[in-house]
């Protein structure tokens, strides 16, 4: 089990990580997510090695990491390039560690990983000839060769085009349960966490300010920045939010998270609005609606639905989509 108590990094005596404590159980993947700047990245390098911590400590099943070199870890790094060596075939390129161990088996092992990774058949094909995604694919299979008992993974997905980083991160999640990999990830894409992790630590200014299973840091934001950065579409409070709640069947609450397609259009719908702006996507109408006695908010609506801007609708809220915030400072408007 890797654990971090009371971590913090510093950089020419400014905090990037500040007193951070996390574990990470074998065989689960935790996802670090925050924005750029957050200090993700660095905490994952103080976790392989390359940074040196000012304070706290770093523990793999008990034993103190601190002193103890990048390569004598046990741990192997991916990052959002790959880093594949271009003059090396896939199949030398994922065997590379290996030959420096001497191990045995080597072809048939790469040929392993590479059918774990869905590249069968592709062991004699130059890197410059694959496409980003099969990039990824190769670097992930090459960290996996040597069984390190930590994969990190620094951004992995972040260089691929939307569509093709969500078909991996799904893939990324089957191969590293297929393998029974113990993974640290760090991302700014929650969509990419939620799919790939079953834990997540939400980062912000160095340090984590929530930490979690996904479901429970999903439906239970700590704050107003934290929801909007998990992808709620607006936090409502006072009054809005007493409405919405209200309207929802729910008791009232100082502040609530709503996402985007909590509340939809639908005839005998409790709360009334006008239609501010509208846009159809091929599953449905993404609308912003002004609804009385709460504000303008995100609203969804079928494709069939009469919702043109300048239009009275009626709306219903899902309680299921909405997150009741603590009492906060009310410093997000």
């Amino acid at each position: 089990m890797l654990e971090l108590q009371h971590v913090s990094v510093s950089y020419d005596g400014l905090p990037a990580v500040v007193d951070v404590s996390l574990d990470l159980p074998v065989g689960e993947v935790l996802a670090v997510l925050g924005p750029s700047g957050c200090g993700k990245s660095t905490l994952l390098r103080a976790v392989a090695g390359l940074e040196p911590v000012a304070a706290g400590s770093i523990t793999w099943d008990g034993a103190d990491l601190r002193g103890v070199p990048t390569h004598k870890r046990g741990f192997a790094l991916m990052f959002q390039d790959g880093q594949l060596f271009n003059h090396l075939t896939v199949g030398r390129n994922v065997g590379y560690a290996l030959r420096l161990r001497r191990a045995p088996r080597i072809p048939a092992r790469v040929e392993e990983l590479l059918d774990l990774v869905g590249l069968r058949g592709y062991a004699d094909r130059l890197p410059s000839t694959l496409s980003g995604g099969e990039r990824q694919r190769v670097a992930l299979a090459r960290s996996l060769a040597v069984e390190p008992r930590l994969l990190l993974l620094d951004e992995p997905l972040s260089a691929l085009d939307a569509g093709l980083r969500e078909r991996l991160a799904v893939d990324l999640r089957g191969i590293l349960r297929a393998a029974g990999t113990t993974a640290l990830m760090v991302t700014h894409d929650h969509e990419e966490a939620f799919t790939v992790a079953d834990r997540l630590a939400v980062m912000r200014a160095g340090r984590v300010v929530q930490e979690g299973p996904i479901a429970e840091v999903w439906r239970t934001p700590a704050d107003p920045e934290t929801a909007l950065f998990l992808g709620y579409a607006r936090v409502l409070r006072d009054a809005a939010a007493r409405t919405v709640l209200a309207s929802a069947g729910l008791p009232p609450a100082p502040a609530v998270a709503v996402r985007r397609s909590a509340i939809d259009v639908r005839d005998g719908g409790g709360l009334v609005g006008t239609v501010l702006a509208s846009r159809a996507t091929p599953e449905q109408v993404r609308l912003v609606v002004d609804l009385e006695g709460v504000g303008e908010v995100d609203a969804v609506a079928s494709l069939d639905a009469h919702a043109a801007p300048g239009e009275t609708v009626h709306c219903a809220v899902d309680p299921t989509r909405l997150a009741i915030l603590p009492m906060t400072d009310a410093s997000l408007d």
